[in-house]
C-alpha cells in the first residue's frame, strides 16, 4: 500500500482563519488567485518589488488598516520617543498616484501603525 500524500486545501485561509483567495479551474489544474491585500501583507513598503520581504537584521511595525493594510514599515532607525505619525505615498490610496496615507504609532503597541487618514499629494 502506498502513503497517501497530505492534503492541501484549495483555498489558503486569511490569518483570521476565512477563505481568502478563488481558486480557478484550467482544465484539470487550479490556479489560485490572491487579492491585492493579500499579496501585499508581510512586505515592507518601499522595497523593491523582487525582494519586499522582511530583513533580519532590521526592526519592523505593521502598518494597520488603509490602503497599506498589512505591509510591514522599516522602524530600524526610528526611536520610540520620536512622534510615532508618518506620511507614506500610495498609489492605492483615496487620491491615486502622488497621494498619500497617514499612521500613527498605537500607543499601547510600538510595533503598530494604525492608519488615520488619506491626503492629496503635493502639485
Amino acid at each position: 500500500m502506498r502513503p497517501r500524500a497530505p492534503r492541501v486545501p484549495a483555498r489558503p485561509a486569511s490569518l483570521s482563519g476565512a477563505p481568502s483567495g478563488r481558486a480557478l479551474s484550467v482544465g484539470r489544474a487550479k490556479l489560485l488567485v490572491m487579492d491585492e491585500a493579500e499579496f501585499l501583507r508581510g512586505r515592507v513598503y518601499g522595497a523593491d518589488h523582487d525582494d519586499a520581504g522582511p530583513r533580519p537584521d532590521r526592526a519592523y511595525a505593521e502598518l494597520v488598516g488603509g490602503p497599506l493594510d498589512g505591509l510591514l514599515l522599516d522602524v530600524t532607525d526610528r526611536a520610540d520617543q520620536e512622534p510615532g505619525e508618518v506620511e507614506l505615498t500610495t498609489e492605492i490610496g483615496r487620491y491615486g498616484p502622488g497621494g498619500r496615507t497617514l499612521y500613527a504609532r498605537r500607543p499601547t503597541d510600538t510595533t503598530r501603525f494604525d492608519w488615520r487618514g488619506d491626503a492629496p499629494g503635493t502639485p
